[in-house]
């Protein structure tokens, strides 16, 4: 199984990924995919696709989700985003309901890669998942590695949006320098959580009025 990651990635990474950690993590990840009798999401060459994405430098923002999408077809290794074609998921759904409450504008794409290109860096702290098993690679080395990452971004980097929606996105927070960049916070876009906090919070003007303070290109949210 060969997968690659993008070269700004490698070289601010490069010494995680000689740690014993990865190591483990990569023979862990590598096993699964090998597995004839496990399915594994996202097909193994989306698996950095959030890194080849979006360069490290090109980073303006990070949307954080916990885990792929575990149902065939949808996983295409940008959290909260599937193929254009798939139907959107509820959570999506919501993403675009609230976009066109603060916006004013609509969203009907439901492949994300835009954002990417435009510097939203779009990571699920756990980057493989088993077919209809939400969480199930949950314990194999995935956030230590992940966990790094936004340490790095939050290091070398200045005045990133970081966006955390739901309890296990924000238990993240303390990895990031709330001096230097900007944290907002809310409830999930799960249709479980959405009406405690997620709708009306206005994420996405807010990240465009800072953005645009800190002399950054603005996010085209929508289509």
């Amino acid at each position: 199984m060969q997968v690659k990651i993008e070269k700004s990635w490698k070289k601010v990474l490069g010494e995680y990924f000689e740690s014993p950690d990865f190591k483990n993590l990569a023979d862990a990840v590598r096993s699964e995919y090998l597995d004839k009798n496990r399915t594994v999401y996202p097909p193994a060459k989306d698996l950095f696709r959030a890194f080849n994405e979006t360069p490290f430098e090109q980073v303006k923002v990070v949307i954080l989700g916990q885990d792929p999408y575990h149902n065939p077809g949808q996983a295409m290794g940008l959290c909260f985003s599937v193929p254009q074609g798939v139907p959107a998921p509820p959570s999506l759904l919501n993403i675009f309901k609230e976009i066109k409450k603060d916006t004013g504008h609509q969203r009907t794409k439901t492949d994300l890669s835009d954002w990417a290109k435009q510097g939203v860096f779009l990571l699920n702290a756990v980057l493989t998942v088993l077919k209809n098993q939400p969480t199930s690679h949950g314990n194999l080395g995935w956030q230590k590695f992940t966990d790094t990452v936004i340490k790095k971004i939050s290091d070398e980097k200045e005045n990133v949006v970081f966006i955390l929606w739901g309890a296990y996105a924000r238990s993240k927070k303390d990895l990031i320098d709330e001096k230097k960049h900007l944290i907002l916070e809310s409830a999930h876009p799960s249709p479980l959580s959405a009406n405690r906090g997620f709708f009306g919070s206005k994420v996405f003007s807010k990240t465009n009025s800072y953005l645009e303070k800190h002399a950054k290109t603005p996010i085209k949210w929508w289509d």
